[in-house]
């Protein structure tokens, strides 16, 4: 790779781990990087042409009229007191003029930090006037003076700031600022406008994933809308194949069920055997398993998700696992207990697990726990384990293995339910090592 296409790369990298993520904030910046660029180029281009520029002219226009001044005096000394050039620098230059005979200039004192005024006068009096002077800009905000070495004295000159400066340019400034802060405000509420009907639209993809029902109608731009209407037209779609789905194997599920039946009342006339008790068993086990394939099929899309206490279903599963024979150590539940989910569905994959870890260990434990956005049930048992290189693989339908844990009476169906439920609200199944030597199945249900 070339080094000009390496370095973009990274430049590229970089300055993506360095924006925001979100939508929202990323179209501010669209919005807001080029007003502020803008306004900068247009405020040091204001400032480094305009205000300079004006300064510098009402300056120039300040000291000439002070070398005139000295001129003047210098020229016509028969005015000895300065008493008519004081009168002319009052009522035609507006300028207060004081003659210092004897004095000398004060000592230069510290220069502003940013004065356009300070640097532009001062050039101005060294090019026009070319005598030792002192100069304050910063001691009385509304005037200016100024001091020029003469042969006899000082001639000290007092004028308004804005005679020199271009005091009001900063209105400028200020207007563009406001009315841009104003046109940002705006910009940022129909923003906010715009971005609220695609989190809702998100949060509702979000929600159906999960199994919940929220209503939703598609607002906001054209586009947007068009995505909503998609949205709705999808989940219609998943609807109604998930509702023929059921009503197909309903029909199965009768017509299988029937011939079933009409085998039990079969053999229930015939003279019990040995023969005819091992074809009992085999009916039954059949049932079991079409039972099993039947549910796996079906899911339970049709219930609602309603608020559900997770401690009063964990005391449930206590009961039912108990009943299978197993000793259960503990049922601990930590933090908010109360979760939004299908409840007979979640019901139903713990009871899959749980009946999984009684079947292969005498010792259960369950353990339920609050986290940020989700609730996590762990279900340990004491038995033989899973190697961990085949914990993915028990999750097939169908498939058993052929180490201790082998499933040697169910259908093979159970931890495959126990994850499509999972996963129908948003959340997962997966196996760990647990403390008590077995295997430890943990549900994630969104929170």
């Amino acid at each position: 790779m070339p080094p000009p296409r390496r370095l973009w790369r990274l430049l590229s990298r970089a300055i993506g781990d360095v924006l925001p993520k979100g939508l929202y904030a990323r179209s501010l910046i669209i919005i807001i990087a080029p007003v502020v660029l803008l306004q900068s180029v247009i405020a040091y281009t204001f400032m480094e042409r305009h205000w300079q520029l004006v300064t510098r002219r009402l300056s120039a226009a300040v000291t000439a009229d002070v070398a005139a001044l000295i001129d003047v005096y210098e020229s016509y000394p028969q005015d000895k007191d300065a008493e008519t050039l004081t009168r002319i620098a009052g009522t035609r230059l507006n300028l207060d003029l004081d003659i210092l005979k004897g004095a000398t200039l004060p000592p230069a004192g510290p220069r502003p930090f940013f004065s356009i005024l300070d640097e532009v006068l001062s050039d101005e009096i060294k090019r026009q006037i070319r005598r030792p002077y002192w100069i304050d800009t910063v001691g009385r905000s509304s005037l200016i003076e100024i001091r020029v070495a003469i042969p006899d004295g000082v001639m000290r000159v007092t004028a308004r700031r804005s005679m020199a400066y271009a005091s009001n340019s900063h209105i400028f400034l200020l207007w563009m600022s406001g009315s841009s802060l104003v046109l940002l405000g705006v910009a940022i509420l129909f923003l906010r406008n715009q971005i609220k009907p695609i989190l809702r639209l998100a949060a509702v993809a979000e929600s159906f994933g999960k199994g919940r029902e929220i209503e939703f109608r598609p607002r906001g731009a054209r586009e947007v809308r068009q995505a909503g209407h998609a949205f709705i037209e999808m989940k219609r779609r998943i609807e109604r194949a998930m509702e023929q789905r059921t009503t197909m194997l309903n029909g199965v599920s009768h017509d299988l069920r029937t011939i079933i039946t009409r085998f039990k009342l079969t053999l229930a006339l015939i003279d019990q055997t040995a023969d005819v008790e091992d074809l009992q068993r085999d009916v039954d086990e059949m049932s079991r398993m079409l039972e099993a394939y039947l549910a796996f099929a079906r899911g339970d899309s049709g219930e609602a998700a309603v608020p559900t206490d997770m401690r009063a279903l964990l005391e449930d599963l206590r009961t039912d696992v108990e009943r299978l024979g197993a000793h259960v150590e503990a049922i601990e539940i930590d933090g908010e207990a109360s979760v939004t989910l299908r409840p007979d569905a979640i019901r139903r994959c713990l009871f899959n697990l749980a009946a999984n870890a009684a079947r292969y260990g005498d010792t259960v434990a369950v353990v339920g726990r609050r986290e940020a956005r989700a609730f996590l049930v762990s279900i340990d048992d004491d038995g033989p384990g899973i190697p961990a290189d085949q914990r993915e693989e028990v999750f097939k339908p169908f498939v058993r293995l052929d180490d201790a844990r082998q499933d040697a009476g169910g259908s093979g169906l159970g931890l495959s339910i126990a994850r499509d439920i999972a996963r129908a609200h948003g959340g997962d199944v997966s196996l760990h090592d647990s403390p008590l030597g077995g295997v430890r199945a943990t549900v994630r249900i969104p929170a």
